[in-house]
């Protein structure tokens, strides 16, 4: 499945997305420009979704508002794929392909994104990005377990812990809101965070022997996502008479639903499927922060100065993560790796990291 046109459309609208799509795009896992593009637009898409939501729930019961978001995303994206696929591309064939359309459905896109509309009722926005930020420290616990040929370096556990510190500067939450508050609120977040990131590991777990897109997936599971959504809708006693039609209402939830619901998962999954569930998620270390901006600019809310340090100190998080990977000796000027003529003596020895051997 081609992806051209989507990043024609929307390929460097996110200075946040790029400048953290260029720092792991330096890394070795992260190289190819298509990821590099999944990445801004996953975080770009995702981040706005935060922004939206707080919109929209003023006219929607929460369940209800996911359960109807996924209803528009399924049918526009089940509208795409039949003008777009052929039946063969769309049948599962293999078990793997059936766990990666339940793990998308069921845990990547419908439980946790409901238990997160209904966390954030009992905690502040702020306190609710650092909860789910938490995904991409949860991410590599499931992957240790479930996947053989992914692990988390030295480095990359520090760029990590350089990324979620970040997040809490960008948010700059009243610490007794985090260690008091409503405990049921950061559970239910906490709760999201953890469905994220397991059903990422399932999925990429599932990737080796599936024979389905990642678009044809996404497809498969906006369905399972709104159905899944629609039950706990009704298990909760809410009730479509709830909601209050306005325009800020149907904007919202066309956001949510189309960009956020089809395009921002179709850029996710295509970077889960090129570069590991550990480098795709973090995507949600850059989500608080394209939140935090958009924020400002279309709802009028402040920005702390100490978001700027913790923008800064995100971007830190990326460099080392990016750094991992990267042959310094080329970043180096020539002069200082050319090889010595003969007869002459090296200053560094043989020693590939420039020390003197002993």
């Amino acid at each position: 499945m081609e992806y051209d046109a989507l990043f024609a459309l929307c390929a460097g609208r996110s200075p946040i997305g790029s400048v953290a799509a260029r720092s792991l795009a330096e890394g070795g896992r992260m190289i190819d420009r298509r990821s590099a593009i999944f990445f801004a637009l996953s975080s770009l898409f995702f981040g706005g979704t935060f922004v939206a939501a707080k919109a929209g729930l003023e006219y929607f019961p929460p369940l209800t508002f996911v359960a109807i978001r996924f209803d528009v995303a399924a049918l526009v994206m089940l509208g795409y794929i039949a003008i777009t696929a052929s039946r063969e591309e769309l049948r599962p064939r293999t078990r793997a392909d059936v766990v990666g359309i339940l793990a998308t459905g069921g845990l990547v896109i419908g439980l946790a994104n409901a238990l997160i509309f209904v966390g954030q009722q009992y905690a502040t926005s702020a306190v609710g990005a650092i909860v789910f930020s938490l995904n991409p420290i949860l991410t590599p616990v499931f992957a240790a377990v479930l996947l053989s040929n992914e692990r988390l370096s030295t480095r990359g556990a520090v760029g990590m812990v350089l990324g979620l510190v970040g997040v809490a500067l960008v948010v700059s939450p009243d610490p007794a809101m985090i260690v008091g508050g409503d405990a049921l609120g950061r559970a239910v977040l906490f709760a999201g965070a953890v469905s994220a990131a397991l059903g990422a590991v399932l999925i990429r777990r599932a990737s080796t022997h599936a024979t389905l897109s990642s678009t044809v997936r996404v497809a498969w599971g906006l369905p399972i996502a709104a159905a899944l959504s629609h039950g706990l809708a009704w298990s909760a006693g809410e009730s479509v008479g709830e909601i209050v039609w306005t325009t800020e209402a149907v904007l919202a939830l066309a956001y949510v639903s189309v960009v956020a619901g089809v395009l921002a998962y179709i850029a996710y999954f295509g970077l889960l499927e090129s570069t590991g569930a550990i480098q795709a998620n973090l995507v949600f270390y850059v989500v608080p922060v394209v939140s935090t901006l958009g924020g400002a600019v279309l709802l009028g809310e402040s920005i702390a100065p100490l978001a700027v340090v913790g923008f800064l100190t995100i971007f830190a998080g990326f460099a080392v993560l990016g750094s991992e990977s990267v042959d310094l000796r080329t970043r180096l000027p020539d002069w200082l790796i050319e090889t010595p003529a003969r007869g002459e003596a090296s200053t560094v020895g043989d020693d590939p990291r420039g020390y003197r051997g002993d």
